[in-house]
């Protein structure tokens, strides 16, 4: 996990960038990352915070999801949009080329 802070005189911003574990990797891995992830609760509530990186997500359009796009959900895609939920934050999708 890698952040910064861009300071103004109006507002701070946080950019942070993750790479999540990727499917195949142990729950107690995952579990570690978004323990990790947890850490935003020390940044000010008055700082805005942008997240965004990898988190190996496949994230679909179950009705617990939408208005997410895309076609069936992993394990990953379950525990960010579980996680972006909690701390009132949009999941956001963007696909680029492989």
């Amino acid at each position: 996990m890698l952040y910064i802070v861009l300071r103004d005189r109006g507002c701070n911003i946080i950019v942070l960038n993750v790479h999540a574990p990727s499917e195949e990797k142990s729950d107690d891995s995952k579990d570690s990352f978004y323990e990790d992830l947890e850490h935003l609760n020390h940044f000010s509530k008055y700082h805005m915070k942008s997240l965004e990186g990898d988190f190996n997500a496949k994230v679909g359009r179950e009705n617990i999801f939408k208005p997410s796009v895309g076609s069936d959900s992993n394990d990953n895609g379950v525990r960010i949009v579980n996680f972006a939920t909690s701390k009132s934050l949009a999941v956001k999708s963007m696909m680029f080329p492989h």
